[in-house]
């Protein structure tokens, strides 16, 4: 039985891992914010009895710490641990009230990324060392691969995650821990919902999620989700500069947050 401790999981992508991995028999460590939609995630999963939900802000890293250590004692270790909570924003530099958005954006995508991850490893190690696979997910995205004009913020902080990502796998090679990197392309979810323009290969999120877990069992080190999006994210990356910026300045924008919602923290994946 897998031990498998998601953050993100109240909604979208983290919901859907959630009960993929469920319907497989695994037991389940499930992060989010809302503690009413994770209670009722768990509920609905098949072997409730065997999940575990932990309420908390990933930027709170003394909670996640908390959180890791308790599902360790609980299950007896990880198998998995992926980092999928993730926010989203349209972001102008040119305006000052969008920099406390950019840096909750980074703090949430990456940093959290980080956190989720640290305290997990020591315990990895030791079941590696006894013959158990484990797993370390990252959730990137194609966004990551080329900047996006108006959403920098979230950009900057899947292209941080990739190459996180990247590092933590060369300093881990050895140690029987692999770390997976899944860039999402369009995944049908609360927060592409209103993205104002096309989403060429848009993915259910449980088509993503069945993917996913088979691109995380196998410990790839990389992949795009769906494939078509994994080739236009190369070409996009070959295409010249002035090539790029010219089909980029036509594309819409995720929509930035109004100055009455200042307060409010940005969209959720």
């Amino acid at each position: 039985m897998q031990r498998v401790f998601i953050t993100g999981a109240s909604s979208g992508i983290g919901a859907a891992l959630a009960r993929r991995y469920a319907e497989q028999g695994a037991s389940l460590g499930l992060a989010a914010r809302r503690a009413e939609a994770l209670r009722q995630l768990a509920a609905s999963l098949p072997n409730p009895e065997r999940h575990r939900c932990y309420p908390l802000d990933v930027t709170d890293h003394a909670a996640l710490a908390a959180a890791a250590a308790d599902f360790i004692a609980v299950a007896g270790g990880a198998d998995v641990v992926i980092a999928n909570a993730g926010i989203s924003q349209g972001t102008l530099t040119e305006y000052a009230e969008d920099l406390e958005v950019f840096e909750r954006i980074v703090a949430t995508n990456l940093s959290a990324t980080v956190a989720t991850f640290a305290p997990f490893i020591a315990a990895m190690k030791r079941q590696a060392e006894a013959g158990h696979a484990c797993r370390l997910a990252g959730i990137a995205s194609v966004a990551g691969i080329r900047g996006i004009p108006g959403a920098g913020a979230y950009s900057a902080s899947k292209a941080a995650v990739i190459s996180y990502c990247e590092s933590l796998r060369v300093e881990l090679r050895g140690s029987g821990i692999r770390v997976v990197t899944i860039a999402p392309g369009y995944i049908d979810t609360p927060m592409t919902r209103i993205n104002p323009y096309p989403m060429p290969f848009l993915l259910s999120a449980e088509k993503f999620a069945a993917r996913a877990q088979q691109a995380i069992d196998a410990g790839v080190s990389y992949r795009v989700i769906p494939w078509q999006m994994g080739v236009v994210a190369k070409l996009l990356r070959l295409l010249p500069n002035a090539v790029f910026d010219a089909l980029s300045a036509k594309a819409g924008r995720k929509p930035r947050q109004l100055p009455e919602q200042a307060g409010e923290p940005p969209l959720a994946g």
